[in-house]
């Protein structure tokens, strides 16, 4: 048996004809930028998310950029973020001239660590961004007695609920990705800022139509960052069905750990008062690369999140980061192995992963 790691397209053959009738009624109206199914999803997402506003733009990297340049930030200022993520949050740090500031993470959850981040807190401070990692929240509560403006990365947790008020919602912007494999995936990039601030949203609106208030007048340096109408009108058709499809992962994320129960692996942990929807289902184990040879070798592909954290990696060379910096993200890199997961994903093809990591360890 081959299992495929992901399949963006299973989700299509599902609702093919209601997406194809969506992106057909795009073009016959030949609205294709900023136009009524942007709007509408906006409107849509950010009620999703427990928010007032919701700014699309062109992928979930820019929302960060954007979010960070709504609030001003920018030289001679730090930001806090984690170094076990992909490049994004600190990519967007960069990008307006900030200073990355890194704090290392919890062992199970893979969320800033607050104690870390506590340590790493200056007067020239201005901002927090927590990734919500894999499908769970971070630690929100921790985080906020910092009394720091927090941008929360939700780009791998659309859907996930975090004292019992939807993620996205909590901090002073939320950034969401619609990348083709996030939970909710566009046929192409996509992003989106929430805010429930309408200064804030009124900003981000002009900064993603270069600085754009009135046509023809720049009032900001701003970008050309939109939502693309198709990808909206797509995404309009998708998101009613997450809440279904987070549903089907955490099933698949039961059978997984009920069938690893007793090997000698570290299982997900769930961060307390979160949901965890299972954008990545990731254990831990100290043969990681012995175990992955021996998936590969009977059809059962994966993919390290993420071989090397961001200090270590070669684009912040020139920053002064060393191996042994931030250990736990470090000793995580090493061990971590994602496992298949999509919400198509057949029983049958979970329980031919569980054999075969089983057979591994010679059960």
């Amino acid at each position: 048996m081959n299992v495929p790691f992901l399949n963006p397209g299973a989700q299509f053959h599902t609702l093919r004809t209601e997406i194809l009738a969506a992106v057909e009624g795009v073009l016959a109206k030949g609205h294709y930028i900023l136009g009524p199914n942007v709007a509408a999803f906006e409107q849509q997402a950010a009620a999703f998310c427990g928010a007032k506003f919701g700014i699309g733009v062109n992928s979930g990297s820019d929302a960060l950029t954007l979010a960070l340049r709504a609030l001003d930030i920018g030289p001679g200022d730090e930001v806090i973020t984690t170094p076990f993520t992909y490049i994004a949050p600190a990519e967007s740090i960069h990008q307006v001239g900030a200073k990355i500031v890194f704090a290392d993470i919890h062992p199970r959850r893979f969320t800033l660590d607050p104690a870390e981040v506590a340590r790493r807190i200056t007067p020239r401070t201005k901002a927090i961004i927590p990734v919500h990692l894999f499908g769970q929240a971070a630690p929100l509560r921790d985080l906020e007695r910092f009394g720091l403006p927090l941008i929360e990365d939700c780009a791998q947790a659309i859907g996930v609920n975090y004292g019992g008020r939807p993620v996205a919602g909590h901090g002073v912007l939320g950034c969401l990705s619609f990348y083709p494999t996030k939970n909710l995936g566009a046929c192409g990039d996509g992003g989106l800022v929430v805010t429930s601030d309408e200064a804030l949203a009124k900003k981000l609106r002009m900064l993603r139509v270069h600085g754009i208030e009135k046509r023809y007048h720049h009032d900001l340096h701003g970008y050309n960052s939109r939502l693309d109408e198709l990808q909206a009108a797509i995404l309009r058709v998708k998101l009613p069905h997450l809440n279904a499809g987070n549903a089907r992962r955490a099933e698949i994320a039961a059978r997984y750990n009920s069938g690893f129960a007793d090997l000698p692996l570290e299982l997900p942990e769930v961060q307390p008062g979160s949901t965890h929807i299972f954008h990545v289902y990731a254990l831990l184990s100290d043969r990681r690369d012995e175990l992955q040879a021996h998936l590969a070798a009977n059809g059962v592909p994966t993919i390290i999140y993420y071989p090397a954290p961001l200090h270590l990696q070669q684009c912040y060379a020139d920053q002064g980061w060393r191996a042994g910096d931030f250990p736990v993200a470090e000793s995580v890199s090493r061990r971590i192995l994602p496992l298949p997961m999509y919400p198509e994903l057949p029983d049958e093809q979970v329980d031919w992963v569980v054999r075969q990591v089983r057979a591994f360890f010679g059960k």
